[in-house]
């Protein structure tokens, strides 16, 4: 019998080895963005969907069909061929996919977008019943689905055209100037420049005057001649641009500004309309970022009405979100903040509001019953819609997990949460617009992909559109594992994810590599398809290295304090508990200790650096992309709200100026750069090369040429095969 056993055993091995042979390898074609098989190895998904009011539309290459949520009947309403044979008879051109197209009327209309038109298209008539053009170098567009209007710019100025094709170029401004384009650096939740008045006839806008930003001297090295093509880039602690918001009223043809005041060293973020077009909000940030206003004015007279709400902390406010009217009740706005530590919803009610004019220069106060909605140690990530007949709003949040977004609905009444969809993973949703259904799209770490389509009563079936398989299930992958470790202050729990090496062999000693971020906005583990692991983090585990990463404290979606413990001092706490990622790595019997070292991009760039000059005994290799090297060198909004400015806080800056521990480089650390990055210049990067010349220690230094902070494309694979062969060369 144990003869039997043994042979059985033999048996089981010899099959499994034989298996494992089978998989494949991986390749960086295989795993990074830019490669020939990257899109294959992805999670399948479908592409356009989305909701024609409470009936969810699937649009694929040839044909749009309709999916009733309550049964998943599938119904066909148009052909690619239906469409172009309708466009052809106006020659509006064609399109090659139904991915991008809509339908925002309860009409059968189809909304979509050729190249130098946008169009409207009757279902049932198979015709064109409206088309407006769009003119060839038309950026920023914004388009208003009451009044059709387009806003859009050319160059730094702002233009309109309306529905019956009428064009105003609403702004003329001089070199210096943008209008119509996202400011502040895209901070403060910020990501365009143009907001359409709930009927669509007024536009607020963004006017920003950064004539008086000193320059900074990009090159453009493809010319005959290199070209010299500066940015506009203030740097900490000095001057910044200038805001403004006007309003421009496409049948008076007239603009006005809204009367803020001198608009030096001030944020002007999250702008929103009154439910009746009458009024703008407008969320004021000082340039210290530690107290912030919560502002009305007049749409027609650009007036300023009142200060509704204001916020201060010792460290900083940092507005993301504008104000949200409830659809059923004009009076009452949600409003999100992290007062309490976390980001949750407050119901602010303006039919209760008390007016106090004040005497004094500033504007009147107007007093606004609050009530928090959401309340727990988890925050809220965004607002998704609200559901008018249930009153319920609903949200994305980390209520169960850090690592997660999960779709909840909140009673406004109550603040009680419900669930929609799986317990499990980082969901994505589209909300129908009656709030009924959603479109849940979503990953886990052991589920590639599923899609359905869910009601956000809880009650009724879940209509599937896909359960994707696992893409990489014919290759040879490592075991990935997620775990805590406590932070350095002894009490926080940090999430840390370990990739062992494909084939791994407990009685090996491997090299091992920390790839690191650490910074604000930014969590590199989630409970996403495997855990969110980098494809390079696999390349590097089948080429026998151990990977880990540790999401610091500092980074993101673990609240205020967790987030705001670096303040003035970037660097200081992040890498401690990154060490205590090392002393997980040292107590594996299977890493050797002697070769550990980390990778990182932009503030891990940094991260990089700093562990490779503070940690010199532990770190023996380093490759640092776009690195932040001295944070005077830093952009404004960004920079002064973790260290405040050069001048206040000059301690702090020194501590975390690289350049003054050049000398302490004792390790192999390569820098990576773009020659044209506009997010840490290249100046950061040429510092230390050059302190490093002046303490005689040598760093090795890489740049692409024409790329900006990230590469892209075919640069993209050309990257990691660098960044490995440099980890090769020096660490296995």
């Amino acid at each position: 019998m144990k003869r039997i056993l043994n042979l059985l055993a033999i048996i089981l091995m010899t099959t499994s080895v034989m298996m494992a042979q089978d998989k494949k390898s991986f390749t960086l074609e295989d795993l990074m963005p830019g490669g020939n098989n990257y899109f294959n190895l992805q999670p399948k998904n479908i592409q356009g969907l989305r909701w024609w009011g409470d009936l969810c539309l699937q649009g694929e290459i040839d044909e749009l069909q309709t999916i009733n949520p309550a049964n998943g009947k599938k119904n066909t309403l148009i052909t690619l061929k239906e469409v172009n044979d309708a466009l052809a008879t106006k020659n509006l051109g064609k399109i090659h996919h139904f991915y991008s197209v809509s339908m925002p009327y309860a009409e059968k209309w189809l909304l979509l977008n050729t190249r130098n038109h946008r169009i409207l298209l009757d279902v049932d008539k198979k015709e064109v019943i409206w088309n407006q053009p769009i003119p060839t170098k038309a950026a920023n567009q914004d388009w208003n689905k009451e009044s059709r209007a387009l806003a859009y710019t050319i160059g730094n100025n702002l233009y309109v055209t309306t529905a019956d094709g009428k064009e105003t170029q609403v702004t003329n401004e001089a070199d210096g100037i943008l209008c119509g384009q996202s400011v502040h650096r895209d901070e403060f939740g910020i990501h365009k420049g143009t907001f359409w008045s709930p009927k669509g006839n007024m536009l607020a806008f963004y006017r920003m005057d950064q004539s008086m930003v000193t320059d900074y001297p990009q090159v453009n090295t493809s010319t005959r001649i290199a070209t010299l093509e500066p940015d506009k880039y203030p740097m900490a602690g000095m001057t910044s641009h200038k805001v403004t918001i006007g309003v421009f009223n496409p049948s008076t043809q007239q603009t006005i500004y809204l009367k803020a005041g001198d608009p030096t060293d001030r944020y002007f973020t999250n702008v929103s309309w009154s439910p009746d077009g009458q009024s703008i909000y407008v969320i004021e940030l000082n340039r210290d970022q530690n107290h912030a206003q919560l502002m009305r004015y007049n749409a027609t007279t650009g007036e300023q009405e009142a200060m509704l709400y204001e916020e201060k902390h010792p460290k900083y406010v940092e507005p993301q979100n504008p104000i949200i009217f409830l659809p059923w009740d004009e009076t009452k706005f949600i409003y999100q903040s992290q007062r309490d530590g976390y980001n949750h919803l407050y119901l602010f009610d303006l039919a209760n509001g008390l007016m106090h004019p004040i005497e004094t220069e500033g504007p009147n106060i107007l007093h606004i019953p609050q009530q928090q909605i959401t309340k727990g140690e988890w925050i809220v990530k965004s607002v998704v819609g609200f559901n008018e007949k249930a009153k319920e709003v609903i949200i994305m949040s980390t209520e169960i997990s850090p690592l997660q977004s999960n779709a909840f609905a909140v009673n406004l009444k109550t603040g009680k949460t419900r669930l929609i969809g799986a317990a499990e993973g980082t969901h994505r949703v589209q909300l129908s617009e009656s709030g009924r259904y959603i479109i849940d799209n979503y990953t886990a770490h052991n589920v590639a992909r599923r899609i359905g389509i869910i009601p956000t009563s809880g009650k009724g079936k879940t209509i599937s559109l896909l359960d994707a398989e696992h893409p990489m299930k014919a290759y040879n992958m490592p075991e990935i594992t997620l775990g805590t470790i406590k932070a350095a202050d002894g009490k926080t729990d940090l999430y840390y994810r370990l990739v062992k090496p494909v084939d791994f062999d407990a009685n090996k000693k491997y090299p091992a590599i920390i790839y690191v971020y650490g910074g604000p906005h930014a969590q590199n583990i989630t409970d996403t398809y495997n855990y969110g692991v980098r494809g390079w983090d696999l390349y590097m585990a089948q080429k026998g290295y151990v990977m880990l990463t540790v999401d610091n404290r500092g980074s993101s979606n673990r609240g205020l304090e967790f987030e705001n413990v670096t303040h003035r001092q970037l660097g200081v706490e992040e890498m401690k508990d990154q060490m205590k990622g090392v002393e997980l790595l040292k107590s594996l019997n299977y890493v050797d200790a002697n070769r550990i070292g980390v990778h990182g991009w932009s503030f891990g760039g940094f991260m990089t650096t700093n562990l490779m000059l503070t940690y010199n005994d532990t770190f023996k290799v380093g490759v640092a992309g776009g690195p932040v090297i001295d944070w005077k060198m830093y952009e404004v909004m960004y920079g002064e709200r973790y260290m405040d400015t050069p001048q206040d806080n000059p301690e702090g800056y020194k501590n975390s100026d690289l350049t003054q521990r050049a000398g302490d480089l004792k390790g192999k650390l390569q820098i990576i750069i773009g020659a044209n990055d506009p997010v840490c210049v290249p100046q950061h990067s040429i510092a230390f090369l050059r302190a490093c010349i002046d303490a005689g220690t040598h760093p090795d230094y890489f740049i692409y040429p024409g790329d900006g902070h990230n590469m892209a494309g075919r640069d993209r694979i050309h990257l990691h095969e660098r960044i490995t062969q440099y980890f090769e060369d020096y660490l296995k």
